[in-house]
């Protein structure tokens, strides 16, 4: 309850009128140095016994929270394609059996690839399950949503731009201190695209089994970013995102996209809409045409809390990647608005951010404001593009500091959004400060529906 109350302060200090001046944090982040970890190391080691399962990671596999996707991938040979699972661990009731596929990437050639869908699940409840490799197996275990519902209380966690630096296994094992049941994911993985060659596969390789340790028990909603595309003429790659596609699947069909980069999902009291801000979005195009109708099917009176991921935010007050997301702001902003978005996070900038509720919906080439003005319809826009990754922080702030902008500080963390009912949320973002996990930014997210 006392957490709660000073909660509810904080917001009363820091956010009592949009056009309030926001904050610069003057933290200076001591960080370990930005280079990746080296393969040898034991965060990213092959785990024991021939041919073991290895980078397992799953993910919601159908649009209501009653099926998961399941993938790994064995090094050595096929192996078998069956996942074991039941509600007790190693009794296994249940068999499911999904596909296997490989590919080339240049030189390099994957591992065998598997996923396989456990579906017809029960809400709320633990799954133990077995990844079987013929020669080896391994075991996890995960944990199914509530039902569907207005009032479903429910717990993410949100991480972008990890990379596999030291500072990425801080965020990581801090995220797990949190106890978030499903992590909202938003783009840009492994950073292997700042690899070459060979490199690019194995460093793919090496960031899956880095992250396994939370993707293995915790739904990972996926969002590409622009560290997905890998685009290289130079080696003949020059279909985009292949790496990620073949890796790490999503359940777009099953709301009725035709693309595996924009979909939705539900789960406990949120309607969660991925967007991909690398692929065409203007007028008439696939993802517009797909998110105007799947705006039209959110039910707020079953899901009242509608969030949006995408990768490049729309509002950004750093100096890199200043925007880069006007674009997708001008095309889909007004939906935002007119449908009543929550929360829209997005990573890219290497850095946190917070925003007003803001909007520039009222201007165009001839006239209207020309800035971003208070709007109690508009979603707050939360920048979590601070993982840990190889390219280093974004420290160069833009001043005066955007009356848009609430919050900023350049440093490492992760975010936390817990739903309390349909009308209230709890969101706070967490410092990686020096191995201590250190809360900085926090408020009352208030429902736009209810």
């Amino acid at each position: 309850m006392l957490v709660e109350l000073l909660l509810f302060s904080s917001v009363l200090l820091s956010c009592i009128c949009n056009g309030n001046a926001g904050v610069t944090s003057a933290f200076v982040r001591n960080e370990w140095p930005s280079v990746d970890i080296a393969l040898d190391d034991q965060a990213i080691a092959v785990p024991e016994g021939y041919n073991a399962p290895q980078q397992v990671h799953i993910t919601q596999g159908d649009y209501d929270g009653k099926a998961v996707i399941v993938s790994w991938i064995t090094a050595d040979e096929p192996g078998s394609n069956k996942v074991r699972y039941g509600l007790s661990d190693g009794k296994y009731h249940f068999t499911s059996e999904g596909i296997m596929q490989k590919y080339t990437f240049y030189n390099y050639t994957s591992g065998y690839i598997h996923h396989c869908l456990l579906d017809d699940l029960q809400y709320d409840t633990k799954y133990y399950y077995e990844v079987d490799a013929g020669n080896s197996s391994r075991r996890f275990w995960f944990h199914t949503p509530p039902p569907i519902d207005l009032d479903a209380p429910y717990r993410f966690g949100i991480i972008g731009d990890l990379g596999q630096t030291y500072n990425s296994i801080s965020t990581l094992e801090h995220s797990l201190q949190l106890d978030a049941e499903t992590i909202l994911y938003v783009g840009d993985l492994s950073y292997a695209d700042r690899y070459k060659y060979h490199d690019v596969g194995v460093r793919w390789d090496s960031w899956g089994r880095l992250a396994e340790r939370s993707a293995a028990y915790q739904p990972w909603i996926w969002v590409a970013g622009n560290h997905e595309i890998e685009y290289f003429p130079y080696m003949g790659e020059v279909i985009p995102f292949r790496n990620y596609v073949y890796r790490y699947p999503t359940p777009h069909h099953t709301s009725g996209s035709s693309n595996p980069l924009w979909y939705a999902v539900r789960r406990a009291s949120a309607h969660i809409i991925v967007l991909s801000t690398y692929s065409p979005f203007v007028k008439y195009t696939p993802q517009w045409s797909w998110l105007k109708e799947e705006f039209e099917r959110v039910d707020r009176v079953k899901t009242p809390w509608l969030i949006v991921l995408m990768h490049a935010p729309m509002y950004n007050s750093y100096n890199s990647h200043f925007m880069e997301g006007e674009s997708m702001r001008f095309v889909f902003e007004s939906w935002f608005c007119r449908y009543k978005v929550d929360v829209v996070f997005a990573g890219h900038v290497h850095a946190y951010e917070r925003s007003y509720r803001v909007s520039n919906i009222k201007y165009n080439v001839s006239s209207g404001t020309s800035y971003a003005a208070p709007d109690k319809s508009a979603p707050v826009y939360i920048t979590v593009g601070d993982g840990g990754n190889k390219g280093g922080l974004a420290t160069s702030f833009k001043y005066p500091q955007p009356n848009y902008c609430a919050f900023r500080e350049a440093s490492y963390g992760h975010s936390t959004l817990e739903i309390k009912n349909r009308t209230h949320a709890l969101y706070h973002w967490n410092r990686n400060d020096d191995g201590k996990q250190v809360p900085t930014d926090q408020m009352v997210l208030h429902n736009q529906y209810w």
